[in-house]
């Protein structure tokens, strides 16, 4: 037999003797100068060889002599391949077709992110980077070299000292650090720090300014904490008062908390919605039909295709419909006395500042009437007390 290569393109197809002499057969054709090959006996008693499409057509003769007939089993090589694929042209066509777009795709800038900007808007350093040929939807063989759009980006962005420009598959991301500025002091007119509630100084460091108070002192709203006239009498200067004072203050609430609340609970009935994604672009495929439920809750998840460190631009979006409803649920009256002081709590918070701390709570009434609970608590809040009240009369020297 000749080279595997070569044969594959001629052609093979392996076939077995019936009736006749095969033995006969096989050695005539030998003679005959007929390439035959993997000459063995089947489990049946039929002698099966392999051989060229050419030379199958050339056994006819020697069939004759032999009294034998043939049967093929089998065929491999290119003109069966051919032949298959000319019956499945549309196929063949339709999957060149298939790698074809997603090399397009996959050679197009699809998303270009910014990081590190803090003072420079994004839209201008898009600008720039488009000024350079980066945009969205720009083929990836016609971006310069990233060194050199770096340089360029620096270039056109005043006040930045370095931009780094990063390719991976079809996303660009463009690294900003930009120039240390000093910060510039606020300017501020003279004034005290004064008590913005009745409270008991739990803490008083005074930066700039005379403290006027000391810790464990009760004051009331509006009295001066850090007073921003330092100096006696005859020589005195008006300066910017700075410290932090915190101090003990106390919130009265009257809180009525029901017994009964209405929940969202799901009831495990859901619908589902199947979305192309292309781009920034989803097309619905499935779950086509308004919203079956009165109430519901919508999740989305979107998964992209992806290749190693390539994340091409189109994938699938799954949109779940979670049906819901309210039921109310009934509360003990320890239940509801707790929510109720956790709502006053948050409130309370909410108002005092980030930094304030709850230290006490004293319930100071409390009933139970009509599915509700009444109370009067008194929650002892430590907090920031400074208020800034600018000096309107200036003190000379």
């Amino acid at each position: 037999m000749k080279g595997q290569g070569v044969t594959w393109l001629q052609g093979v197809v392996v076939v077995e003797a019936r009736g006749g002499r095969p033995e006969e057969l096989v050695n005539r054709a030998l003679e005959g100068g007929l390439s035959l090959s993997a000459i063995s006996w089947t489990s049946n008693g039929k002698l099966r060889f392999e051989v060229s499409v050419g030379d199958f057509f050339k056994l006819r003769p020697y069939l004759k002599q032999t009294g034998c007939r043939v049967h093929v089993v089998k065929r491999n090589g290119l003109p069966f391949w051919m032949a298959k694929a000319e019956k499945r042209i549309w196929f063949a066509g339709g999957l060149a077709l298939f790698f074809l777009l997603i090399f397009l795709l996959s050679s197009l800038v699809w998303r270009i992110d910014v990081v590190g900007n803090e003072r420079m808007p994004k839209e201008d350093i898009l600008q720039a980077a488009k000024a350079e040929g980066l945009y969205t939807l720009q083929w990836s063989f016609r971006l310069q070299d990233a060194d050199v759009i770096s340089k360029k980006l620096v270039t056109a962005l005043p006040g930045t000292t370095w931009i780094g420009v990063e390719k991976k598959g079809t996303k660009v991301t463009i690294r900003v650090v930009e120039m240390s500025l000093p910060e510039q002091a606020a300017l501020n007119s003279p004034r005290h720090l004064i008590a913005s509630a009745d409270a008991v100084v739990t803490q008083i460091v005074a930066e700039a300014g005379k403290p006027l108070v000391k810790k464990n002192t009760r004051v009331k709203k509006g009295q001066t904490l850090i007073s921003g006239i330092i100096g006696n009498e005859t020589y005195n200067k008006t300066v910017v008062a700075k410290g932090s004072v915190r101090g003990l203050v106390w919130y009265e609430y009257e809180i009525l908390s029901p017994m009964t609340q209405q929940v969202k609970v799901y009831t495990g009935e859901k619908k589902t919605k199947w979305h192309a994604v292309i781009g920034s672009r989803a097309l619905q495929i499935s779950g086509f039909g308004d919203n079956p439920f009165a109430q519901s809750e919508t999740v989305t998840h979107e998964e992209r295709v992806s290749w190693r460190d390539w994340t091409l631009p189109f994938g699938r979006m799954k949109e779940t419909i979670l049906e819901s409803e309210m039921q109310e649920r009934t509360l003990t009256e320890e239940e509801a006395r707790e929510a109720g002081k956790m709502q006053a709590k948050a409130e309370v918070l909410l108002k005092a500042g980030a930094d304030a701390v709850i230290r006490d709570e004293i319930v100071l009434h409390e009933k139970a009437d009509n599915g509700k609970v009444y109370m009067k608590v008194l929650f002892e809040v430590e907090q920031s007390i400074v208020e800034e009240m600018p000096l309107v009369h200036m003190q000379g020297d």
